[in-house]
């Protein structure tokens, strides 16, 4: 078994750390390659996703605050600059999905879930710096999406839109009616949890506890406890198909904001819930102890790949359902998604985790670092591990 110890985790967050510090940074374009292959060659010429770039800033901020290393100081600005610099569009506000290796303007459109991230990276970096401008660019965020994305009538947040906020039918992972998910739900929650905590705004803790009610009542499910995925304007969902990697991930992430927002009311509530989806997310697992992906109720398929983030999520999702009812079964969950993790996810040879394993074990030799594939689910699932452990 791996050690499961606050000094094995922290000590797996550092070397996540070094990768990126030693393969990330491009020295002739500046800011961050989009792409590095499996062999940790750069593809210098890839797009660069707001997605992956708004991570980065993310974890380096976070690097800096646990550690006090000025090297995660120093790498957290370079995110910082990159995003202000090319990321932002000047004319019609926002954030581009992506823009190419020189800087400019790739895919233009305003996708939530995208501005999401830059929001949830420019909050932890102004809680380490307290840099004004990074405050208020956030700020921004967060009162764009609330003039252009919330739904009034029937709550939550449209997918995505054109450059000039206008209406779109191409919401990147879903088309119309499906104007609402599961994803940028949970991950705009995210964000302005991380906002809220160093900018207690009323508008903005209404606005993230409605959301927080709207993700409990019509994305999960009632009768499963589990997560829809998409959904037409008046929370219609387009069918059943669970994600076993976002129950688990939510389970904890959903705690963590009633936490934050100190509604006694919220956090009785979600409690219940977050411990239902855990147990509901056990259905997912292989005998390897790992989540399988994906399943369809519809149609009886199991998508059995075994993913990075799934694993690194699955480990505090589990460990979050034991601290929240000392149940050993959970902790022996998240032990053995840690096992599965060392021997099977951590690429002892050329560095960090692979992006895919196989059912039968068998890793998948993709990029290391491309548009999705990031340092934020593992860095984050070490650091939340390393804390959690600590305190017993």
């Amino acid at each position: 078994m791996a050690s499961f110890t606050p000094e094995a985790f922290k000590k797996e967050f550092i070397a996540i750390l070094d990768y990126w510090e030693k393969y990330g940074p491009d020295p002739q374009k500046g800011g961050f390659y989009g792409a590095v292959s499996y062999e940790n060659q750069p593809k210098p010429d890839a797009s660069r996703s707001v997605v992956l770039n708004g991570r980065i800033l993310w974890t380096f901020s976070l690097a800096h605050r646990l550690l006090k290393e000025a090297k995660y100081l120093t790498l957290a600005d370079r995110a910082y600059q990159q995003i202000v610099k090319y990321f932002f569009d000047e004319e019609h506000g926002g954030v581009y999905w992506s823009v190419k290796a020189d800087g400019s303007p790739d895919e233009t459109k305003k996708q939530i879930y995208g501005n999401a991230f830059a929001m949830y990276g420019l909050s932890e970096y102004y809680r380490i710096t307290h840099h004004k401008p990074a405050l208020e660019k956030a700020q921004e965020l967060f009162n764009l999406i609330e003039k252009h994305a919330f739904d009034p009538v029937t709550g939550g947040y449209r997918e995505a839109f054109a450059r000039d906020w206008s209406n779109t039918d191409d919401y990147i992972l879903s088309k119309s009616p499906w104007i609402k998910s599961m994803n940028t739900h949970l991950h705009l929650v995210e964000a302005y949890t991380n906002l809220y905590s160093v900018w207690p705004d009323a508008k903005l803790k209404k606005q993230t506890s409605d959301m927080l009610e709207a993700i409990l009542t019509h994305i999960v499910n009632a009768k499963t406890n589990s997560m829809q995925l998409f959904f037409d304007e008046k929370w219609k969902a387009k069918d059943d198909i669970i994600s076993y990697g976002h129950d688990i991930e939510a389970s904890w992430l959903l705690y963590e904001t009633a936490e934050v927002l100190h509604d006694e009311r919220l956090i009785k509530k979600t409690r219940e819930k977050s411990i239902l989806m855990a147990n509901a997310a056990i259905k997912g697992l292989g005998k390897d102890g790992a989540l399988n992906y994906e399943y369809d109720p519809a149609t009886k398929h199991l998508q059995t790949d075994r993913s990075w983030w799934v694993a690194a999520e699955q480990m505090v999702g589990f460990y979050n359902a034991y601290e929240l009812t000392k149940e050993e079964q959970f902790k022996a969950k998240a032990q053995r998604s840690w096992d599965y993790i060392v021997n099977e996810f951590i690429d002892k040879e050329k560095g960090e985790w692979f992006g895919t394993v196989k059912e039968d074990g068998t890793p998948v030799k993709g990029d290391k670092i491309n548009f999705w594939k990031c340092p934020y689910h593992n860095s984050r699932a070490c650091a939340e591990m390393w804390r959690r452990v600590a305190k017993g």
